[in-house]
């Protein structure tokens, strides 16, 4: 019997589906295609365009959108994140809820993923819960511009390395994370974070969640910053929808 309380979920395309997806058929559909490494993106937008409500993403979301949110975070090893971000969307410990946590383990996971937070000038509190309550070290991605006494506070509770001299370079960022064997990467924001990813051309993936509302204003975009040389070409690999909410799935082409 379906839970009443859960949102049912259909795929729209390329197929169909008769009834309401499972969390697994879910998962299964954000497996499909993806290589390793690989690196998703998520977002959700207005149909309007804009990536906030009264400044935050988190306004626009959905139990649709965060019934999948959790879903794609099961599927990782490891949840990138800018620190305005962080700071802004108010994180806490990296931790997935119990079924996530148990899925993950059957397929020979980390019960929770790594959280890795980019920050180049280090204003975040090593007494948070973001590192206090954190189930696996957490990383920060740093640059050599940054306070040399944050460093040294935030290396007692986080692994914190060098990616930059100014600014942490998508690059070396994600490097770093491949060489510790996080290689499926899921990237939450912010736009800054996002274009230098874009520009990097490093991005496998987006998941756009389409929120059924207008918002106006001058709400940002999702990507906001450094642009690639050349734009990056993505297709269409499915289409979710469930309560008014599309959730659209992006590939590199």
């Amino acid at each position: 019997m379906t839970d009443p309380a859960v949102p049912a979920i259909h795929r729209l395309s390329p197929l169909p589906s008769q009834t309401g997806l499972t969390d697994e058929e879910i998962a299964e559909l954000y497996r499909e295609g993806a290589g390793d490494p690989w690196l998703r993106v998520n977002f959700v937008t207005s149909v309007d365009g804009a990536a906030t409500h009264q400044g935050l993403s988190g306004g626009l979301s959905n139990d649709v959108d965060a019934r999948v949110f959790e879903i794609l975070r099961r599927l990782c090893d490891v949840v990138l994140v800018g620190a305005g971000t962080v700071r802004a969307e108010g994180y806490g410990a990296m931790r997935v809820d119990a079924a996530s946590a148990r899925a993950r383990s059957g397929a020979g996971m980390t019960a929770h993923p790594v959280f890795a937070i980019v920050s180049a000038g280090l204003d975040l509190d090593p007494r948070s819960s973001i590192f206090q309550d954190a189930p696996e070290r957490p990383i920060v991605l740093t640059t050599e511009l940054s306070r040399p006494e944050a460093r040294e506070a935030l290396s007692e509770v986080a692994d914190v390395v060098i990616c930059g001299r100014e600014r942490v370079q998508a690059e070396r960022g994600l490097a770093v994370l491949h060489e510790r064997g996080l290689t499926r990467i899921h990237c939450e924001g912010g736009p800054h974070l996002f274009a230098d990813l874009i520009a990097a051309r490093a991005v496998d993936e987006l998941c756009l969640t389409v929120s059924p509302r207008l918002e106006g204003g001058t709400s940002p975009r999702i990507a906001t910053g450094a642009a690639p040389i050349a734009p990056l070409g993505l297709r269409l690999a499915h289409t979710l929808a469930g309560d008014d909410t599309l959730l659209l799935r992006y590939v590199r082409g």
